[in-house]
């Protein structure tokens, strides 16, 4: 009896132990075959995988040098765990880039340049220390040599649609002038006449072999890694879904002229508050538009009165998918 006792004992540890070994021999495999990018939803943190190859605006970064892939790497490093705007960028590029890409490809400007724009301001209509303005963030006086008005009551860099063909004409006279996509966009940050000086001085032709100051010389990783982030966003762990983005926002147009006109006033007499007259008219500066010149300017309105999410959310808008791509 003993016996039988001993050997029911031991059967049964050896069953117990088999399941233990069956359960973690499973827990195994499915830690193995889970997505990559499940990585960042655990606790530990780990290195964001570069990319063997990449390319901005049709040309190639060369990965095979160390410092090419390790100031690539501080920025993808940046915009991976710099969560709260690396979202926001997502969410604010549903509304914004279909804005720009149909004016960048009217231009020939290489779509890569909407990530330029995301660096730049976040794609908001920031104001830097040094006083750039609007989503591509111009100076004032370059603002003025490509055609947009600033002065104290309009500023036509908080305007998305002009200040974005402003920007395509700059850059692609820096092209031409650089004859490279790559430069043009770190003249963009640092100016011609710096950048071309510095090639000079050091006898070399590509940007990334050129010693530039401490911004420019990560301006164009901060674009990559935008781009490959943005393009990849679950790769680095980010499970946005469509329904998270920001709208965009159905406008009709109307015509404001004439001199000493209230804009409270202007606002009420369309339907709309003072806040979405400015909101949607950012390029705005003032309550009171003197208009000494007497210029005719166009006006965004809501198309509907009333601005409800529920009559500008699509299907599209509505649906739970995440994202693949920007």
């Amino acid at each position: 009896m003993k016996k039988l006792n001993a050997l029911a004992i031991i059967l049964a540890t050896i069953a117990i132990v088999g399941q233990v070994f069956i359960f973690a021999t499973k827990k195994d495999n499915v830690k193995e075959e889970r997505n990559p990018a499940a990585q960042y939803l655990d606790n530990n943190v780990y290195s964001p995988t570069l990319p063997d190859t990449i390319s901005f605006a049709g040309e190639p970064v060369p990965m095979d040098t160390y410092y090419v892939r390790e100031g690539l790497d501080r920025e993808m490093i940046s915009f991976t765990f710099g969560h709260t705007n690396t979202l926001l960028y997502f969410k604010r590029a549903n509304r914004v880039f279909p804005i720009i890409e149909p004016i960048l490809k009217k231009y020939g400007i290489p779509n890569d340049f909407k990530y330029l724009c995301v660096i730049e301001s976040g794609l908001t209509n920031a104001t830097s220390p040094a006083k750039a303005q609007g989503y591509w963030q111009f100076m004032k006086a370059t603002a003025q040599t490509y055609g947009l008005e600033v002065n104290d009551e309009i500023d036509m860099r908080n305007n998305l649609e002009v200040a974005t063909e402003a920007a395509c004409r700059f850059l692609k006279t820096l092209y031409n002038h650089l004859g490279s996509w790559t430069a043009a966009a770190a003249a963009y940050n640092c100016g011609e006449g710096g950048l071309t000086k510095n090639m000079s001085k050091q006898s070399i032709k590509s940007y990334y072999d050129t010693r530039l100051n401490a911004e420019t010389s990560r301006y164009v990783y901060r674009i990559i890694a935008m781009k490959q982030v943005m393009q990849h966003p679950q790769e680095y762990g980010f499970f946005i879904r469509r329904c998270d983005l920001y709208p965009s926002i159905p406008t009709r147009t109307t015509t404001l002229s004439g001199q000493n006109v209230d804009l409270y006033g202007f606002a009420r007499q369309n339907g709309v508050s003072y806040k979405v007259l400015r909101d949607l008219n950012p390029w705005i500066t003032t309550d009171k538009l003197t208009n000494k010149s007497n210029k005719t300017y166009t006006i965004k309105l809501p198309s509907e009165k009333g601005i409800l999410l529920s009559r500008i959310l699509t299907e599209k808008d509505r649906s739970k998918e995440y994202i693949m791509s920007m």
